[in-house]
């Protein structure tokens, strides 16, 4: 069973990487970059002033980080050093079969994304804090860490 899951993932991941293109490559470099988020952030930041006002605002960032804290510490001490299943950059059947992006390989362990798992922290929490004044922003939110997690693959 785990090696026919396996396989599925391979051949997903294999799939993703091969849509390349001097362009996406671009995209997907910049998408990838911790900055990428900034604006987004500063963004929620004044959404939350505007509708509950300064404590509130201060507030969605405690909890931000406190949620890409939890994300990241449970990504790093619950998955990746438990299952030690390698990055794709350092599998040996398939880092020969990868396009790599500014030779980008990352750290030895990928299972689960750190980054990926920030951003799904951070879109749930702003998800949760902002349900009540617009569901259309939930869904934002959602395709915005789907984005930053379709890059993980795609690099």
């Amino acid at each position: 069973m785990i090696e026919y899951l396996e396989n599925i993932d391979h051949n997903l991941l294999l799939l993703i990487n091969s849509w390349h293109s001097p362009f996406g490559d671009e995209i997907m470099w910049w998408i990838s970059d911790s900055k990428f988020g900034i604006p987004f952030y500063v963004f929620f930041l004044v959404l939350g002033i505007r509708f509950y006002g300064w404590k509130k605002g201060v507030l969605i960032i405690v909890l931000g980080a406190f949620a890409v804290g939890l994300a990241d510490l449970s990504a790093k001490y619950l998955f990746k050093e438990v299952f030690e299943r390698y990055r794709p950059s350092h599998h040996i059947e398939l880092s020969t079969q990868l396009h790599f992006v500014n030779n980008y390989k990352g750290g030895m362990y990928g299972f689960v994304s750190s980054h990926a798992a920030n951003m799904f922290a951070i879109a749930t929490s702003l998800g949760l804090f902002f349900k009540a004044k617009n569901k259309f922003l939930i869904y934002w939110l959602l395709v915005w860490a789907s984005l930053i997690a379709y890059s993980r693959m795609y690099l």
